[in-house]
């Protein structure tokens, strides 16, 4: 069971989770999304656990700011000819032509949308957003159980299913139950940065929060990581 609590730091106020477990220390973890997780003892009273977050608030509100730098932005798309789109990493202008068979497909540099309405914004865009939701369906699959051989026991760490939403605060999480969710603005980045989120959040099947053993793991598993999350960040700012 997940409690929700909060405490006032100054004029902010910190919001956090208590998750509570078979544990004898008191665990704080801030996530990308710049949630604050506290990992506790069953029997730790609720006024130990808001001490410690008021004793460790201007860490958490450090790395709440350091996460907030790199949250996905989405660029507002008007889905007009010319206007550019990412696809695993490379910009790809858009070109609608007129046609009966409705489909998106990449021809030489372009996304060609082929629209039986190609002056229907709407109608464009909606084939555009559908081609993205395939192509990271298909592509997520495959880099995942690309990405399973990483770890010396795969099965240990594949995932309970996979989810793809369009999200707006992250790249992607491990549910507790064990579900993968991924953003589906993801396929936009190169293959290199699609692997980094998909291993990061394997690691969590086994460390749920990002503490030291956290790292350690995915240090082992994926050495390059710092480089491939930095490309990330740099090419979907």
């Amino acid at each position: 069971m997940i409690e929700h609590h909060s405490v006032q730091y100054g004029e902010h106020t910190i919001d956090f989770m208590v998750v509570r477990r078979e544990r004898t220390t008191l665990e704080i973890a801030v996530e990308p999304d710049a949630t604050v997780v506290v990992a506790a003892p069953q029997d730790a009273p609720l006024a130990v656990i808001e001490q410690r977050v008021r004793k460790r608030a201007a860490w958490v509100r450090r790395q709440q700011r350091f996460f907030a730098q790199y949250l996905p932005r989405t660029p507002e798309r008007k889905y007009v000819a010319g206007e550019t789109h990412l696809y695993l990493g490379r910009q790809y202008r858009l070109k609608v032509v007129p046609h009966v068979q409705a489909m998106v497909k990449l021809v030489r540099g372009f996304i060609v949308v082929q629209s039986h309405k190609p002056s229907r914004i709407d109608v464009t865009r909606e084939l555009v957003e559908q081609w993205y939701r395939q192509r990271a369906q298909l592509k997520f699959v495959e880099r995942l159980e690309i990405n399973l051989l990483r770890f010396s026991e795969p099965q240990k760490y594949r995932p309970q299913g996979l989810i793809i939403r369009q999200l707006q605060q992250r790249w992607g999480s491990m549910s507790s139950a064990g579900r993968l969710l991924l953003n589906r603005r993801l396929i936009g980045a190169p293959i290199d940065a699609i692997d980094y989120v998909i291993t990061h959040e394997l690691c969590h099947i086994a460390e749920p929060h990002h503490g030291p053993q956290f790292f350690e793991l995915l240090d082992r598993v994926l050495p390059d990581w710092q480089k491939r999350k930095k490309r990330l960040e740099r090419i979907m700012a």
